[in-house]
């Protein structure tokens, strides 16, 4: 630790000096021993650098009410022991960090696993709010609220010693900087520049995170250009915590296939590796994740230079309508409905959806009213599940119905209300 005018963080080094560095954030109210099981894994081909938050398992308290501040303790820290370049993994506030240091520090990253993250963590009113309970209570509320925030019930009622672990982790924080930390999430916003993320990028999630779950990973994979989604069975909030062997396996795959090389700054080139074959998922076990971890290929061009918006198209069409619908629709074609789901693909989600002008959250809402304008309930269906994909919550699907029974007409949005509201019922029910 060193007295500069930017804190330095308190941190951990692990693994042989002479590897490429590996960081990991944790979590708000956690420490780094939240990682301590990947470490012995990640650690033979990585030197692995964890950091503790500001007055988080006994580091300093001084609070940081900014994630940007937080980026910046963290950069200072690494320019103290030399290191330039980094993979990066980070768990909610930790991948916010993450994030941060992609969107205003790209040269610095080489790849990036955001895990139980989210652009914007829930509305600031409840991080403000947790705010004003620990300054009124004291953190023994939040901290004995943790383990339903953090892990599944049947995991909480097996592992009784992991859940005391989480509880003391949070009771020994420092208030203040934990208020400070509520505070930088408040304040967290990065919707808007997803798209300039431009590292490879792994986003993780538990299956059963009620904090920020599938929704949210969908979002970023959504918005951040080379992103791959990995949903892992049986999990919570802190999922390398409930699920480490798959959550370990996720990030050896991906730091190691999707590792970009510095910027030669002497030639004024980056080397581009070939694109590594793309890992084949046995069939796996209960716990084990269900993730796609490749890289995307580079589109074929047309005569001209101009990229093909079919495959463009059918990227974006799978993204937001998911694999199962889109393969569906195609299995369905024949000599009669070929050229249509052609056209579909190459000009509504090659050449519209793919547009920059609308982010697809946007595309989402201007949607749906138009389906209910139009009648048609049978696509409603699909475009509302989309939207979900897109990261709209519920209440904002909401307010694009009650929105739409303003302009379209109540008996419109009546049989459009009796669509969303099913299918949002089997896209939020937890399965049995």
């Amino acid at each position: 630790m060193s007295e500069t005018q930017t804190p330095a963080l308190q941190y951990r080094l692990d693994g042989p000096d002479d590897a490429p560095v590996l960081i990991l954030g944790p979590s708000l109210g956690t420490t780094w021993h939240m990682w301590d099981r990947q470490v012995p894994e990640l650690a033979k081909q990585w030197r692995i650098f964890r950091f503790d938050l500001p007055g988080h398992g006994g580091a300093p308290a001084h609070p940081a009410g900014a994630v940007g501040d937080l980026t910046a303790r963290l950069l200072a820290t690494l320019g103290e022991l030399g290191i330039q370049r980094f993979g990066y993994a980070g768990c909610a506030l930790g991948g916010a960090v993450g994030l941060e240091l992609a969107l205003r520090h790209p040269e610095r990253i080489a790849s990036l696993a955001l895990i139980a993250t989210s652009p914007r963590f829930g509305t600031p009113d409840e991080f403000r709010q947790r705010g004003v309970i620990v300054r009124t209570n004291g953190l023994d509320p939040i901290a004995r609220t943790s383990p339903d925030r953090w892990f599944t019930g049947g995991f909480a009622a097996a592992q009784p010693a992991i859940t005391d672990w989480a509880v003391q982790m949070v009771r020994t924080t420092d208030p203040g900087c934990y208020i400070a930390a509520c505070e930088a999430l408040a304040a967290f916003d990065v919707r808007a520049d997803l798209s300039r993320v431009g590292v490879p990028t792994l986003v993780l999630v538990g299956s059963d995170d009620q904090v920020t779950g599938p929704a949210e990973a969908r979002t970023l994979v959504a918005g951040i250009p080379d992103a791959r989604l990995a949903v892992v069975p049986g999990a919570s909030h802190l999922v390398p915590v409930e699920q480490p062997v798959a959550v370990t396996d996720l990030l050896v795959r991906h730091f190691s296939t999707a590792w970009q090389p510095a910027f030669d700054s002497t030639t004024g080139q980056m080397a581009i590796p070939a694109v590594p074959v793309k890992p084949v998922l046995a069939a796996p076990p209960q716990s084990a994740p269900i993730a796609e971890i490749a890289p995307a290929v580079p589109a074929p061009f047309l005569g001209g230079g101009r990229p093909d918006p079919y495959d463009a198209g059918i990227k974006v069409r799978r993204e937001v309508l998911g694999d199962a619908h889109v393969d569906r629709a195609l299995a369905q074609a024949d000599e009669f409905s070929g050229d249509f789901q052609e056209f579909v693909t190459r000009y509504a989600w090659g050449e519209i959806w793919d547009r920059p002008g609308l982010d697809r959250r946007s595309r989402s809402c201007v949607t749906l009213t138009a389906l209910v304008a139009g009648g048609h309930l049978e696509e409603l269906g699909f475009h509302v599940r989309a939207a979900l994909r897109n990261g709209l919550t519920p209440v904002e699907i909401k307010e694009v119905l009650l929105q739409a029974a303003v302009y379209c007409g109540v008996p419109a949005a009546n049989s459009a209300f009796k669509v969303a509201q099913q299918v949002i019922r089997e896209e939020t029910t937890p399965e049995e």
